[in-house]
């Protein structure tokens, strides 16, 4: 019998649609007491690759200095038979030029507050990125599911 982890997998292509069009990204680093910490975060895609912008003292970013590894992890639906769920297991680059956390986060602006992105980077822009950093993760592994593939049958 086939797998059906392969029946209900995303394809390429609705993976891409699933990451343009998820707003809240769950965040999984390797605390320091050995649990996962966790965190909801809002992102973008930038060249196939998530990003997203936090202070550079957060924990987050505690973490990943000493542990680059991450899961992040998009979902979407509400009854079973609608679930839909894409994680990537990866490792952080944390982006520390303040020039490139201001784009990033000026597009996470535009993403969920409707905000131009800017030609040029503000002052004001570049002090409010001064205090973060970027995050890319980069891929190592990545799974899926879409359970409306299975038509309601379990």
């Amino acid at each position: 019998m086939p797998s059906r982890r392969a029946q209900i997998a995303l394809t390429e292509s609705e993976q891409r649609d699933l990451l343009e069009e998820s707003w809240t990204l769950q965040v999984a680093s390797n605390g320091p007491k050995g649990f996962p910490h966790l965190v909801a975060m809002w992102y973008v895609v930038v060249d196939g690759d998530v990003h997203f912008t936090t202070f550079a003292k957060s924990q987050k970013i505690l973490n990943l200095r000493r542990d680059p590894k991450l899961t992040v992890m998009l979902e979407a639906g509400k009854l079973y038979a609608e679930l839909r769920g894409l994680v990537i297991e990866g490792e952080a680059e944390i982006i520390a030029d303040t020039p490139a956390t201001a784009r990033i986060m000026a597009m996470v602006a535009k993403k969920y507050q409707g905000m131009p992105v800017p030609t040029e980077t503000p002052e004001a822009a570049l002090a409010a990125a001064a205090k973060r950093v970027g995050v890319r993760v980069r891929p190592i592994d990545v799974y899926s599911w879409d359970h409306r593939k299975l038509g309601g049958r379990y």
